[in-house]
């Protein structure tokens, strides 16, 4: 008669208890058309011009700050609003961990986006780039550049 030993099972090995947190895999690319705001580095309207530079160029404007700079990138937001130029396409808020320098530890920090998109009245109210020239001085020398094809022209035939 054969006898059955029961022998217990092996314990699971266990690893040291640690804390993982895991953050999303999004790697942060600069995009064309987005504009970080600081609170301390320009002026308020150097940021709505630019957004609105951007808003010509790319049909819309990312604002995005952390922190203290998020009631600004709100303020660039309602001017651009509340004078026709944009409509509001997406706003994120999220917290983004970071090293304080002061502290040596890490801090979260508050952080906005806001996506602009052109309103229906942007070309009407904003006159389109033209590298610092009056529209007068653009629609001169759009004429004479027409004279001078004409002329150059007419002497090869």
């Amino acid at each position: 008669m054969a006898m059955e030993v029961a022998t217990p099972a092996p314990a699971p090995i266990t690893a040291p208890e640690r804390n993982i947190i895991l953050a999303p895999a999004t790697v942060e690319t600069h995009k064309k058309n987005r504009i970080q705001v600081s609170n301390t580095k320009k002026p308020l309207f150097f940021y709505v011009n630019l957004a609105k530079r951007y808003m010509q160029q790319h049909n819309e404007v990312e604002l995005s700050a952390l922190g203290m700079a998020i009631t600004t990138v709100v303020t660039i937001s309602e001017i651009l609003k509340n004078n026709g130029l944009a409509t509001e396409k997406k706003v994120l808020t999220s917290t983004v961990g970071m090293k304080d320098e002061t502290k040596g530890r890490m801090v979260q920090k508050a952080k906005i986006e806001i996506v602009l998109g052109k309103s229906d009245k942007f070309d009407s109210l904003v006159p389109p780039v033209t590298n610092g020239k009056t529209p007068e001085e653009v629609a001169k020398a759009e004429t004479e550049a027409a004279v001078e094809v004409q002329e150059a022209a007419a002497t090869e035939a």
